[in-house]
């Protein structure tokens, strides 16, 4: 535990939605099942095993010197997630969670629930992602209509409110989850974002005829869970959405690729690619956030950019990404 001590105690004060330690990319020895993240005002600390009393009982201490130390006067907040086989918990630990609770994220607002439920509305790998969203909308051609953007498996819509923020004309937001996509309209209206979005409770499969009926697109995201029984596995489901892309994208639209399975590498999506979608142009695997090192390139988040060919050249330089 004494990596994650350290970084508690050597932490500058947060203000967006970010990870503080990373236990779970292997570069810290002992710490290898504990993650610590900030959703303004609370901290949120998650184990892969169960601790003891001593353990948490030294995190408090802590969180608490170096809160202390930046912020005396306001009272800590955190919240212990256990997520060993056989003992899930979720326990606050001190203070309290603000409900409402809203947390930013470069210049963005998101509603999150990190009391509720193993998943708490932002994942914070994603991060990068995003940015890379906004700078592919932002940078979008001037010549061109705005950018249409559709958003597979779009959870709480953090994709759609970067990429509407950026001066996309159009996001299509699809997701089965009715509670998460809630919260993604939620997430629009803590934001400002009246219209340009629009939300499809669907089953994504069963859904084409009114996808492609707002395309071609763009760009199209495709963030799903890698096994999520009765909606999406990806070693049986993944190569039927790359059969897909070259339909769903306009002339030099981007395809965006996510995959969080440490078990699949990137040739899982690489090679499909290849064979389905051979069209398509690999541009760039997007990094993740520094924080979120890892012992492992192929065992950590995977985000892939695809591009549909240009119709003429003089378009390939216009959204500021390299080739």
């Amino acid at each position: 535990m004494q990596a994650l001590l350290n970084a508690i105690s050597a932490m500058p004060m947060p203000t967006d939605a970010q990870r503080i330690f990373h236990g779970r990319g292997g570069m810290h020895a002992g710490c290898e099942y504990v993650v610590l993240d900030a959703f303004p005002p609370v901290f949120v600390l998650t184990s892969f095993q169960a601790l003891g009393s001593e353990d948490l009982a030294a995190v408090d201490a802590a969180l608490s010197a170096r809160w202390s130390q930046l912020l005396s006067a306001t009272p800590l907040n955190w919240v212990y997630q256990c997520r060993a086989e056989g003992h899930i918990e979720t326990r606050l630990m001190r203070g309290a969670v603000p409900d409402p609770h809203v947390v930013t994220e470069n210049g963005a607002s998101f509603r999150v629930h990190v009391l509720k439920g193993q998943n708490h509305g932002l994942f914070l790998d994603m991060a990068e992602g995003r940015e890379w969203v906004r700078r592919v909308v932002r940078n979008y051609a001037p010549d061109l209509p705005r950018l249409k953007v559709l958003n597979l498996f779009a959870y709480t819509c953090a994709f759609s409110v970067v990429a509407l923020q950026a001066g996309a004309k159009l996001v299509v937001n699809v997701d089965m989850s009715h509670g998460a996509m809630a919260i993604g309209q939620q997430n629009h209206a803590l934001n400002g974002i009246n219209t340009g979005a629009t939300f499809l409770m669907h089953d994504i499969f069963k859904t084409w005829g009114k996808i492609t009926r707002s395309g071609p697109y763009g760009l199209v995201i495709v963030d799903p869970p890698s096994y999520q029984k009765g909606s999406f596995i990806a070693t049986k489901d993944y190569a039927k959405l790359m059969r897909r892309l070259p339909e769903l994208l306009a002339p030099g639209g981007y395809a965006l690729l996510c995959l969080n399975a440490p078990e699949l590498g990137l040739d899982f999506l690489q090679d499909p690619m290849q064979e389905l979608a051979p069209e398509l142009k690999f541009v760039e695997r997007v990094a993740n956030p520094a924080v979120f090192a890892d012992v492992s390139s192929v065992r950590s988040l995977k985000v892939l950019a695809y591009q549909m060919p240009f119709l003429s050249a003089h378009l390939h330089d216009t959204l500021g990404i390299e080739a």
